[in-house]
């Protein structure tokens, strides 16, 4: 079984899309073909729901350059009675992007993790496969996509037909490669010799926390101001996105070995989810990464 999991990072994303594009350019038809089934966590759960619809990545990619600024447009600076962002251009964006599609008009096996705080539990989206689990199948894709995308403080938590509240699934699965591979175990009855995974993560920072014995450690350091902006910066949910992905990904290598490749690279700095202006940096390191890894890549995808 062929998996492709891509994990949560805001805009970030950009970086897995443009490997994908680049992968897409190469094979010369969408990539969605080359995989059986696709996982993706907040960012990732756009990209991997328009994976699952054969959507062209150029596609992808130009709307993330449109409303990256849109989205990340602050309504407030540190989020202390409202969220930092509104979710109305992440809405329109996502409604664009997949109309009135329901989950259960997606017969391709996508998973989506989310978290409902209503009842304090993680949970998947999952499209129309016939996975006993799937609760209510009549859940619009851009709906179920918005849910991952909702990061506490920076976002406002997502309202799932007024029955719960559900925000980013990056908590608990920022790489959702676990999520694919106890999928492909316990409902498609995969053996572990049978899985093959290729994981995209949305670099590595650099994210520093220089150690200082005069230091309090209050919400400042956790949550760094910028002056005179006054912007907050998501390091805290940064570095707990970041150990979420990884401890993932040492799991996944471990138990799958050579049938997992895992593809990322150092950003050399701190890039916040929310930071705009590193799009274009992060497209051209995306393609860049493409093309230094083409041969194992796709050497991997012959493989399987």
């Amino acid at each position: 079984m062929k998996l492709l999991c891509i994990d949560g990072g805001g805009i970030r994303g950009i970086f897995s899309i443009a490997i994908l594009q680049a992968l897409e350019e190469e094979v010369g038809y969408p990539v969605g073909k080359l995989f059986d089934a696709v996982a993706g966590t907040s960012t990732g759960a756009i990209i991997a729901a328009s994976v699952s619809l054969d959507k062209k990545m150029k596609e992808v990619h130009e709307n993330y350059m449109l409303y990256g600024e849109k989205i990340f447009k602050r309504q407030a600076k540190v989020g202390i009675f409202k969220s930092v962002y509104s979710d109305r251009s992440l809405r329109k964006l996502l409604k664009k992007s997949f109309g009135d599609l329901q989950l259960e008009d997606i017969e391709k096996p996508l998973l989506i993790p989310a978290v409902d705080i209503t009842h304090g539990k993680p949970f998947i989206h999952r499209s129309n496969f016939g996975h006993p689990g799937n609760d209510d199948l009549s859940i619009k894709l851009w709906d179920a996509v918005l849910s991952s995308c909702s990061a506490p403080v920076y976002f406002p938590p997502n309202n799932i037909g007024n029955e719960y509240l559900s925000i980013d699934g990056g908590l608990w699965a920022n790489n959702p490669s676990l999520v694919g591979l106890t999928e492909s175990i316990h409902y498609f009855q995969k053996g572990m010799e049978d899985i093959h995974i290729l994981s995209l993560g949305t670099g590595l920072q650099n994210i520093d926390f220089t150690y200082d014995k005069e230091k309090y450690w209050g919400i400042n350091e956790w949550l760094p101001f910028r002056f005179p902006s006054m912007k907050v910066t998501p390091k805290l949910l940064d570095l707990a996105l970041h150990l979420s992905s990884e401890s993932v990904t040492y799991h996944c290598q471990l138990l799958l070995k050579d049938q997992y490749l895992r593809i990322n690279e150092e950003l050399g700095e701190e890039v916040p989810f929310d930071e705009v202006k590193y799009m274009d940096f992060l497209s051209e390191l995306g393609r860049r990464t493409f093309y230094k890894q083409k041969n194992e890549i796709m050497a991997f995808l012959k493989k399987i």
